[in-house]
């Protein structure tokens, strides 16, 4: 697990080399096909040697849940065994993680009334004055959706006008699904914040020399594609969805593409920060795939099972993975 531009995806390639793992992405954008720059995808060539589970699985035009993702992940978890292989669940959708190990709850239906009323509020109020008014309902709730997300916003305030529970308390009292699997969590992220900041400029920057701008054009001569879907509100897809229609001058959109990045990175860290039983990394340090293989080849729950020399995996480990930075920028 990690924040944005943190190294997550190499880190992860080096592991599955060296350990029987399979790779699970755990990211809501990867998930849809067409949207590769924008999203930091691993080439097709990477995604040929290193296969990832659930990457290019929906159309844009196609919405994709937290419970969806659970339902995917567990049949996965259970294919890999089977193969006598370990799970290795990288990205940093922190929902998607919290939603696995910690079950969803049980949440009222959508109701269309309901919704269409407050579509109604929304669009005599605009999005920013339903998050207010969602933070006096469920300060917790709005503390974790961003402003601009209206469909979660909606979803929240829906919930809430439905059953006169809010969405906190409702999590609050669902009963956890049964997840019975040893579990290590390990977190990488740049010890000074000023290094993520500059990763992300450098990496949206690299977006845009790639033919980012093409790439969502394309995506905007589609009929069926709009701001209201959750792949086209993906951060740098929105802002330069909104150069595209008029919206935002193009002196502006790596600017707010930037701004949009930095801030998905600090809500990934309030995610991290919560979780419990993890072992963080700085992410720039010089041994850090060496670490984290020794850390990993030493903890009782792989120990039994791993037929593997920690010291040999370890001193390949670093120049391994300088080796790959060079070939992939995607992470």
């Amino acid at each position: 697990m990690g924040p944005t531009a943190s190294g997550k995806t190499d880190l992860a390639l080096f592991l599955s080399e060296q350990l029987p793992c399979d790779l699970i992405s755990v990211d809501s954008a990867l998930v849809y096909r067409g949207m590769d720059i924008g999203t930091a995808k691993p080439s097709a060539d990477i995604l040929t040697r290193f296969p990832h589970h659930l990457v290019d699985i929906r159309d844009p035009s196609e919405a994709y849940s937290a419970a969806q993702f659970c339902s995917d992940a567990h049949a996965l978890i259970q294919k890999i065994h089977a193969a006598g292989r370990i799970p290795l669940f990288v990205g940093g959708t922190g929902l998607y993680f919290r939603s696995l190990q910690q079950g969803l709850s049980d949440l009222p239906s959508a109701n269309p009334e309901v919704r269409a009323e407050l579509a109604a509020e929304a669009s005599a109020l605009g999005w920013e004055k339903m998050h207010q008014k969602l933070a006096k309902i469920d300060p917790i709730a709005a503390q974790r959706i961003h402003p601009n997300d209206p469909q979660r916003i909606q979803r929240a305030l829906e919930v809430h006008a439905i059953s006169g529970m809010n969405m906190s308390e409702w999590f609050a009292q669902s009963q956890a699904s049964a997840w019975q699997y040893p579990t290590i969590k390990i977190i990488i992220s740049p010890a000074e914040r000023e290094v993520l900041h500059s990763r992300i400029a450098t990496r949206f920057h690299a977006m845009l020399e790639q033919g980012f701008i093409e790439e969502v054009q394309g995506l905007y001569a589609r009929a069926d594609l709009n701001l209201s879907l959750p792949s086209m509100r993906a951060v740098g897809y929105r802002q330069v969805y909104l150069y595209l229609a008029g919206e935002l001058p193009f002196s502006q959109v790596a600017e707010q593409g930037i701004i949009a990045t930095r801030q998905l990175a600090k809500r990934q860290l309030t995610w991290l920060r919560a979780e419990k039983e993890a072992e963080w990394f700085d992410s720039q340090q010089a041994d850090l795939a060496a670490n984290v293989l020794k850390y990993l080849v030493h903890d009782p729950i792989l120990s039994a099972t791993l037929a593997l020399n920690p010291t040999e995996s370890s001193h390949t480990a670093n120049n391994n993975l300088k080796n790959r930075n060079t070939e992939n920028h995607h992470e």
